[in-house]
């Protein structure tokens, strides 16, 4: 069974001077499913709806630490924005299986793309949603869309993935759109890989290493890059294939450096020295990531002695989480309306509406069928989600299949030891969802709220519900706080949850939930006045 959900563009090559239209032409647009909710010119709308009265659901987008990304610059995220969509790659100059010695006569033009699933259980529909995400996923990795096709199996062919009739097909498909890549919806063994490339002519990928791709696009920090490598090395490593696919070149005696006596024989071959390399820089990298996870764990440890509760925001990638975040917080992180567009956690504080802090972690987004590879090299990052006190689940309710987003979302919260954080399903882009959709969802997660990040609508009561779901780790004191000592005052609104505040004529009595430090000064405080009242009382 074929099903194209794609017309085919004329194809033709184009100039240098052209190469600034195809890369703007390259964006995601127009396929079923796709949300337009998160658009770049609504980011730096922060102030919420004043609906819920004046000084209610104040924000306070202050830096928490060190670990804050991108804190001193202004429009930092429209700047990020700019910057990427100016630098779009342009790839598929030309392929491993085309020898092009002519540079001058090469045309400048995107990867085009022949899109192959397999439909192996679930629903029609579910196999060609799976699909167009697979056309997404493509065109943000800077290619162009030609063709889609699906074929219904048992599971997929062990030889070529698809078997050997539509491998053929497949083929004469490739040739007459003149594509130069075959993306297949599914991880291929290494094995499929080369049979299936063989028949194609052409290269072929598939779903990981598209992913993986794009990781490497969008990494902007150390950490993230370091990740990414190592996501792609792993990936790498089992899929390395020798010079001539049957013999590899050999190093040993005086091609080896002439080391005489002992040293002569087969030697090691280019494969096996490729494989240790790629071992020893994988073993490089992990303890690079060990390094920066202890950092980051002190920063985390800082937080908790403070205590302030932490909220980490998860969910499917492109739901909106980021403009979620710029939108609670007034924080200006990048925001795009494509696939992964931000990799790298961004830390922000806010406020409840009752004055209590909170801090809000913006985390890498998921997807369906998640690189393993992945989940290994940004378990680091995504800790962030598993030590929260509150994960805020956020869906994007104008997607095709939004209860497919959450079973994904979930399955990886899993993964990651998060699977028993308190969960608030937050469904976004109410502006541009169907509202029978919308209902549908509200049935099934009975304590969800919908909201729109870029209208503002429902973030006062999501701001009420975090008020009360967050945990009451401070105690609560009632104190009578000295006039002269207006300080101590003073943070307590900043760093606690004030309740009551009563002036009297010896000073200003205090109920509020507080950190246990700044309690015990205040009690050292009320203590040393009412010490220096009986002294003077004596006298």
């Amino acid at each position: 069974m074929t099903a194209v959900f794609d017309e085919t563009p004329d194809g033709a090559p184009v100039t240098a001077q052209q190469a600034g239209s195809l890369a703007a032409a390259s964006q995601p647009d127009g396929l079923p499913g796709r949300a337009d909710a998160a658009r770049p010119d609504d980011r730096h709308d922060a102030a919420l709806p004043d609906a819920a009265g004046p000084g209610a659901g104040r924000l306070d987008a202050e830096p928490l630490d060190a670990e804050l990304l991108d804190a001193g610059r202004p429009d930092a995220g429209r700047l990020d924005v700019a910057e990427r969509h100016a630098l779009r790659r342009v790839a598929g100059l030309s392929t491993e299986l085309e020898d092009v010695s002519e540079v001058e006569y090469r045309a400048l033009r995107l990867e085009r793309v022949v899109l192959m699933g397999v439909w192996a259980d679930g629903t029609l529909t579910t196999a060609e949603n799976s699909l167009r995400e697979l056309s997404l996923l493509a065109e943000t990795a800077g290619s162009r869309v030609l063709e889609g096709l699906i074929q219904r199996r048992r599971r997929p062919d062990a030889a070529t993935y698809v078997g050997a009739g539509k491998a053929a097909e497949l083929a004469g498909i490739v040739a007459s759109s003149g594509a130069d890549t075959v993306i297949c919806d599914g991880e291929l063994t290494p094995g499929q890989l080369r049979k299936l490339e063989g028949i194609v002519k052409v290269k072929v990928i598939d779903r990981t290493a598209l992913i993986l791709d794009i990781f490497a696009q969008h990494a902007r920090s150390k950490e993230g890059k370091a990740q990414v490598e190592l996501a792609q090395l792993q990936y790498l490593l089992p899929r390395l294939r020798g010079w001539g696919e049957s013999l590899s070149r050999q190093a040993g005696g005086r091609v080896a450096g002439g080391g005489g006596i002992g040293t002569r024989g087969p030697g090691e071959t280019k494969i096996e020295t490729d494989r240790r390399r790629i071992r020893a820089r994988i073993a490089r990298l992990k303890r690079e990531l060990d390094g920066m996870s202890v950092g980051r764990e002190v920063q985390r440890g800082q937080r908790r002695r403070r205590a302030v509760p932490a909220v980490a925001i998860a969910g499917y990638t492109n739901a909106g989480k980021s403009s979620l975040l710029n939108r609670l917080t007034g924080a200006d992180v990048l925001v795009d309306d494509s696939l992964f567009a931000t990799l790298d956690p961004a830390v922000r504080r806010a406020r409840t509406p009752a004055g209590r802090l909170f801090t809000l972690t913006d985390t890498v987004g998921f997807v369906r069928h998640l690189p393993h590879q992945l989940v290994e090299a940004f378990r680091s990052t995504l800790e962030e989600v598993a030590d929260a006190d509150l994960i805020l689940h956020v869906v994007d309710g104008s997607d095709a299949d939004p209860q497919a987003q959450i079973a994904a979302v979930r399955e990886v919260l899993g993964q990651i030891g998060a699977g028993q954080v308190p969960e608030l399903v937050v469904v976004n882009k109410s502006d541009a969802a169907d509202p029978i959709v919308v209902d549908g969802l509200l049935r099934r997660e009975h304590a969800a709220l919908v909201v729109s990040a870029r209208t503002g609508d429902g973030l006062p009561a999501l701001l009420s519900e975090l008020g009360n779901r967050l945990p009451r780790r401070d105690p609560e004191i009632t104190v009578l706080v000295p006039y002269g000592r207006g300080d101590l005052l003073s943070r307590a609104h900043q760093e606690g949850e004030v309740l009551t505040v009563n002036h009297g004529q010896d000073g200003t009595k205090l109920t509020a939930r507080v950190p246990p430090e700044l309690a015990a000064e205040l009690d050292r405080a009320a203590e040393l006045d009412r010490a220096a009242d009986s002294s003077e009382s004596l006298r």
